[in-house]
């Protein structure tokens, strides 16, 4: 069943935001056992048009985190960038991509914000609505909100505030780099998604998830060098 239409109109996009945002779950509704944690990325094609977005769902096994499955969907860009509502020009392209899917994942880690958004409403919150699946948000800058100063090392996270309300976690995944802006997305406790990011970080500055899903979302790396890494050809 459809969460609601979509709409191109900047005014009634920003009337549903605050209508959904009422809905996100803050608290953990999980699966006793998660067995595969996905990451989610949309980016676009044409660089500089970006006529074409493509949105990248891969699945990983937890804990080995090995990929198990993935989807990669393309369609023509459905809304211009308009700041504040990415999400209603990138969700319905992650949709068809999370409905290609052959395992489905028990939990979703979006590169993106969740509720770290001035209407409280990112990406990764809305796709978790219109799932009704776990999100949680990683995005790799701040969209609004002041934090304290974070020390340099790996592990150091402070609160993410906004107007008195604690809206994400600031939290340094490797020393010396900028840090990650984790927030709730749907069905999950800030608390557990910050435990989840961390469960799933290795060497890299990205959680294993996200930073699967970012590399196939980039085309930085052929697709077939990524394809036979993870061994499906």
């Amino acid at each position: 069943m459809q969460l609601h239409e979509w709409t191109q109109d900047p005014k009634q996009a920003i009337i549903l935001q605050k209508q959904l945002a009422s809905r996100v779950e803050k608290n953990d509704r999980l699966p006793d056992k998660i067995n595969f944690v996905a990451g989610v990325d949309i980016g676009f094609e044409k660089q500089g048009e970006d006529t074409i977005t493509r949105a990248v769902i891969v699945v990983l096994n937890y804990p080995t985190l090995q990929v198990v499955d993935y989807a990669l969907h393309r369609e023509p860009t459905r809304m211009p960038y308009i700041p504040g509502l990415l999400s209603f020009r990138e969700v319905p392209a992650a949709i068809a991509a999370y409905q290609k899917l052959k395992q489905q994942p028990d939990l979703l880690m979006v590169d993106g914000q969740g509720i770290a958004h001035p209407r409280r409403l990112g990406v990764a919150s809305h796709l978790g609505l219109w799932l009704d699946k776990p999100t949680l948000g990683v995005a790799k800058k701040r969209l609004c909100g002041k934090h304290p100063e974070l020390p340099p090392q790996k592990g150091s996270h402070v609160p993410l505030e906004d107007k008195g309300e604690i809206i994400g976690t600031v939290l340094r995944s490797k020393d010396n780099i900028n840090p990650l802006y984790l927030s709730i997305g749907h069905r999950i406790s800030l608390q557990t998604a910050c435990n989840w990011v961390n469960a799933c970080l290795t060497k890299y500055k990205l959680p294993e998830p996200t930073r699967q899903a970012d590399r196939l979302a980039s085309r930085r790396v052929p697709e077939e060098q990524i394809f036979k890494e993870w061994q499906i050809l």
